[in-house]
């Protein structure tokens, strides 16, 4: 009886181990959650694009993007991103302030990473 309970404990171990590495959840792994415009004009465009890829093995799905103000517009897709797809992220910053900035914008989705927050930063300047 105490070798039939060792074995229900070891198998209850190694699968419970088994579940935790090999998860099926969506994980959206952006390239760079940073970007610096540097010097930018006032008035001028500022707009980048967040690229990442889901690493999980399920669809991800972007339930909201929020950013830290209305000088800061996300855009992102709506469908589904497939297991080892790719997306977008693309954000926009307003130009009519003179000075430096930064600002955020975190993305909530289904990943076991959500959120997650990207930063814009730069300065306006009117010149050199």
């Amino acid at each position: 009886m105490y070798k039939y309970g060792l074995i229900f404990v070891f198998l209850l171990l190694v699968g419970k181990s088994y579940s935790q590495t090999n998860k099926v959840e969506p994980e959206m792994m952006f390239r760079d959650t940073l970007h610096n415009f540097g010097k930018i004009w006032y008035q001028g465009e500022a707009i980048y694009e967040f690229t990442f890829k889901n690493t999980g093995k399920s669809p991800l799905v972007i339930e909201g993007v929020r950013s830290s103000c209305g000088c800061t517009v996300p855009e992102w897709g709506k469908a589904p991103v497939m297991p080892k797809g790719k997306g977008v992220i693309k954000v926009k910053y307003d130009t009519n302030k003179i000075g430096e900035f930064q600002k955020t914008v975190k993305i909530f989705s289904n990943a076991v990473n959500s959120p997650v927050t990207l930063l814009i930063m730069g300065v306006v300047r009117v010149t050199d």
